[in-house]
């Protein structure tokens, strides 16, 4: 029986004929791009590019099935592509180990992809992804999971919402002064101990004091810093111990700088410790000898550190592991705070012989790395000890999962939430739950793909508008409507793998419109090919400023120019108009945003790419499309009052106002000095909005079947 019998009986001759010539972008070959990559292949996908920045580490290998311990540390695209391609040698692989993040991979680089497949677990590159497709108009199916949970969601431009039109949770940070001399909850402690003590230790030797100088300008307590100053400088003697002390003494110097030293420098400081409980500095040896006793904080007295009762802030000072650490998990074992400086000053050891071997020149913590998460939960609830709060076992610190059901709407229930304290904010992989979203990645991709040859060969099919809602309306569009619509007629739904409903695992609800506010896919993508060395900033303005430009309308409109959060001009700034855009940093793959100075319009984006193989280098210097978009059908929504007074959605691009100094610094991710002028501050213009809820409508499609309940269907 031929190997594609199933797949053709189940697609359809039309469906599965266009699979061998469809481009496919994998990006990501993790767990779940790795669960992807065979079932794309499997399934008949011809044509495939697959690519991922990461090498294999050795704790991949019990989730990502294509790796093998011999494959430890080299590419994840190349070795992905080698074995997946046994599966079906007439399909086209290409690896690509790279970051997608890089200029290279340009609107045009994605306009040569039939569809786009997300597999990423980084939220920066998640929305680099989605910004790309929405300018190449190339639809994506964006996934994701989080241990037992997992959501598809596919993203047609103009038809459904994107990944940015709905508000994403952003790391929490906190003030320099509480993790460095006042904690007073678990993450305090384990932040420190990851981002503070690990890099002080073990990190590239460096007198950077940036942090410091940016707390200070932002007012934190004076003393603290100059206090958080001497420490820094007394940490670089310490580290020398590392190269040229015995394990016992490097242990116990260590020991004694952190967490009884630096505790008692901070103990003089009296006025610190008038409204706080002061911590208690910690001795080595009498911990070890079991003779250290922390103070009573509480009635009671817990026995382990990470058992969560009152007193001593869930510590006791001696006595061995619990009564349960034989039969319970290691990562899941209580630890007592002997069993911490134990394991301090083992980890601490491995850690040292590394940088002593040569081999590494600097660690930095990776939750795969037991070395550094070792360090990190002793070092961490040690610290706890110090100042009486509870302490954590490994398994939370690296990233315990509590999921919890909760109802978000009268149709689903879903919600995640894991312990903050965990060291990498990581929430553990399962490989089943890998193999069942990229089930439904592909299942999510045959129905875009088909919903595109259904339209292609409809003679009445038309493209999708965009949204236009008039600025004096306070509901949705008719325009809206029917984008809802067109997102249900074609059977395009989020689908979730949920807990708590044994019976139906699966649930999907009907994507929403696009937000009309959201300022990545609302706003009007260019392609403009350009010699940057040639053409001026000022003449691609002037140019997009005639285009756009009704015939019969003759006075310009004033616009802002940026070029990602850099504003390179304004009405009151125009110094820049007349350098070349390879002299600000403009070139192929960047992005020059312009936004209309009174909001009335959406924003342009022109994306730069490269002039043809056959231009003359005496010809024009850029080329811009023709027809250009008007800005007739361009003006942008107002928001209703009633949703201004309670919108907290801002667009997730939208440039800020920029403020400071009028020459501006290289660019973090730029070696080069670029000479660019800045203006002074202005008010930003970012628009507000709020999500648009989805409507309710009955539909019809071949992925899923419906329930009896017309709000909720099943697969």
């Amino acid at each position: 029986m031929p190997r594609n019998t199933h797949a053709l009986a189940i697609l359809g001759p039309t469906l599965y004929s266009k699979l061998d010539r469809t481009r496919v972008l994998v990006v990501g070959a993790g767990g779940i791009g790795c669960e992807l990559l065979k079932n794309i292949v499997l399934t008949g996908f011809g044509d495939i590019s697959l690519l991922d920045l990461d090498t294999i580490d050795l704790s991949n290998l019990n989730r990502q099935f294509l790796f093998r311990k011999k494959d430890v540390k080299q590419s994840k695209a190349m070795v992905a592509a080698r074995t997946a391609a046994l599966f079906n040698p007439s399909c086209r692989i290409t690896p690509i180990h790279a970051n997608i993040k890089e200029d290279q991979y340009d609107v045009q680089w994605f306009k040569s992809f039939d569809i786009v497949l997300n597999a990423l677990d980084n939220l920066d590159a998640r929305r680099h992804v989605n910004k790309m497709c929405m300018a190449a108009n190339v639809p994506l199916i964006e996934s994701g999971t989080a241990g037992y949970l997992g959501q598809v969601q596919p993203i047609v431009k103009d038809t459904t919402e994107c990944f940015d039109c709905l508000p994403k949770e952003t790391p929490k940070t906190f003030p320099v002064c509480t993790i460095r001399a006042t904690p007073s909850t678990p993450i305090h402690c384990i932040v420190w101990a990851k981002s503070y003590l690990i890099p002080q230790l073990f990190g590239e030797e460096e007198k950077d004091e940036s942090e410091l100088d940016e707390a200070a300008a932002q007012g934190e307590n004076a003393a603290e810093i100059a206090n958080l100053r001497k420490e820094a400088h007394a940490f670089q003697s310490v580290r020398q111990t590392l190269f040229s002390s015995s394990p016992e003494i490097a242990a116990q110097t260590v020991f004694d700088k952190v967490f009884k030293d630096d505790i008692e420098r901070l103990l003089s400081m009296s006025d610190m410790w008038r409204s706080r409980k002061p911590p208690t500095p910690l001795l080595r040896e009498e911990i070890l000898a079991g003779s250290f006793q922390l103070p009573r904080v509480g009635p009671t007295t817990s026995n382990t550190i990470g058992s969560k009762k009152p007193g001593n802030g869930g510590f006791i000072a001696n006595g061995a592991s619990t009564a349960h650490g034989t039969t319970a998990l290691r990562d899941q074992q209580d630890l007592t705070l002997r069993d911490n400086v134990v394991l301090f000053d083992d980890s601490l050891s491995r850690l040292a012989s590394r940088l002593r071997s040569g081999k590494e020149a600097s660690i930095s913590f990776d939750k795969d790395d037991d070395d550094t998460l070792d360090f990190v939960t002793a070092t961490a609830n040690l610290r706890a000890a110090s100042y009486s709060i509870e302490g954590k076992t490994r398994w939370e610190v690296k990233g315990g999962v509590k999921i919890l059901g909760v109802p978000i709407s009268k149709t689903f229930k879903l919600t995640i939430i894991h312990d903050p304290e965990m060291a990498g904010n990581i929430i553990p992989a399962i490989a089943t739950t890998n193999a069942v979203i990229a089930g439904l990645i592909v299942l999510q991709a045959l129905q875009v793909l088909q919903s595109k040859v259904a339209s292609s060969s409809s003679s009445t099919a038309s493209t999708t508008p965009a949204i236009n809602v008039p600025s004096d309306s306070s509901s949705p569009s008719k325009t809206q409507c029917s984008l809802a619509s067109s997102s249900k007629r074609e059977g395009i739904r989020t689908v979730c793998l949920q807990v708590g409903k044994p019976h139906m695992p699966l649930g999907t609800f009907f994507m929403s419109p696009p937000n009309p506010f959201c300022s990545v896919c609302r706003d009007v993508y260019v392609s403009v090919p350009c010699d940057p060395a040639r053409v001026t900033l000022g003449e691609i303005l002037r140019a997009v400023k005639r285009a756009e430009r009704p015939e019969d309308e003759d006075d310009e409109r004033e616009v802002i120019v940026y070029e990602g959060t850099r504003m390179l001009s304004d009405p009151d700034f125009d110094d820049n108009l007349e350098k070349s855009l390879e002299s600000l940093g403009c070139t192929k793959g960047r992005f020059l945003t312009i936004q209309d100075e009174d909001g009335a319009y959406e924003n342009v984006v022109i994306s730069l790419g490269q002039m043809p193989d056959n231009a003359s280098a005496q010809g024009p210097a850029f080329i811009l499309p023709t027809p250009f978009p008007g800005l007739k059908g361009r003006k942008k929504p107002k928001i209703p009052p009633t949703a201004a007074a309670t919108a907290t959605l801002a667009p997730p691009s939208s440039p800020p106002s920029v403020a400071g100094s009028r020459k501006r610094s290289a660019p973090a991710d730029e070696d080069e000095e670029l000479d660019v002028e800045m203006p002074a501050a202005k008010r930003s213009k970012a628009n507000d909005g709020s999500a648009v809820v989805p409507l309710k409508e009955d539909t019809n499609g071949y992925i899923v079947i419906e329930d009896d309940d017309d709000d909720m269907e099943i697969l």
